[in-house]
């Protein structure tokens, strides 16, 4: 009797043990999911609000905000009393339903920078990220992330277009052909390594001739003008007539 009383102590101890573990494993569990949905939630959001209006569309918007709503429908299933997040999940819920009229107010923000271009390619990295995990969490299906995907790769090469654009014309702006060439140097070579270069060809047309002005441009700056050249050859004439003065003297 006091042997089964001792087996059945210690079986008791092991399931009490058990499901304090699974107890805290499930809190632990639910704290990461917390972490985890609020840093998507705002990973989306900033996306959703500082991307480039001359980038941003009603299909991008749309994409942003559905997968917003569904990481806070989430977030508020794990903490239903939060009155903040059934808020957030009525708005988000009124600009799906809106579709393509969802409004696009993104204000344009030039990329004119180094600096300017990384940040919108991070903005993208972000991007790829969210739909990447959406499309595992079949949010999204397989067929509308490779679309996306896509979608961000041509976003990507708009980034590069617009800022090699905005720096040589820039360069020219200030007078210095050779910082120009240099920008529309890069921009042909970009655009030549894209595997598919097809929607690319006139911006790869309108950079290569904006090439070949800049270097016509610094081939004028190098080219002597006609009165340096007059004046040269007047030098060289006097040059010349005091060369043969002096060696008249030196033969008298």
């Amino acid at each position: 009797m006091i042997a089964l009383l001792v087996v059945a102590g210690i079986v008791l101890l092991v399931v009490i043990g058990y499901m304090i573990h699974v107890v805290e494993h499930n809190k632990v569990e639910k704290a990461r999911l917390r972490v985890e949905l609020n840093d998507r939630t705002r990973r989306c959001s900033e996306v959703n609000e500082t991307f480039p209006g001359q980038l941003m569309t009603s299909a991008l918007k749309l994409l942003l905000t559905r997968l917003e709503l569904n990481a806070t429908q989430r977030l508020l299933h794990l903490q239903k009393s939060n009155a903040s997040l059934k808020a957030r999940v009525a708005e988000l819920e009124a600009l799906v339903a809106l579709g393509d009229s969802i409004p696009v107010n993104n204000p344009p923000r030039p990329i004119q920078t180094e600096a300017r271009a990384k940040d919108v390619r991070f903005l993208l990295e972000t991007l790829h990220g969210q739909i990447t995990r959406a499309a595992k969490d079949r949010v999204l299906t397989a067929n509308e992330a490779k679309q996306w995907l896509k979608e961000i790769r041509h976003l990507l090469v708009a980034v590069h277009i617009e800022f090699f654009n905005n720096l040589g014309q820039l360069a020219l702006q200030q007078n210095q052909p050779g910082q120009a060439r240099l920008a529309y140097e890069r921009a042909v070579q970009y655009l030549r390594k894209q595997p598919d270069l097809t929607p690319y060809n006139e911006s790869l047309k309108a950079f290569e001739a904006q090439l070949a002005r800049a270097n016509a441009i610094l081939t004028n700056q190098l080219e002597p003008s006609t009165e340096e050249v007059n004046e040269l050859t007047e030098g060289l004439k006097t040059d010349d007539a005091e060369g043969d003065w002096k060696k008249k003297a030196i033969y008298d």
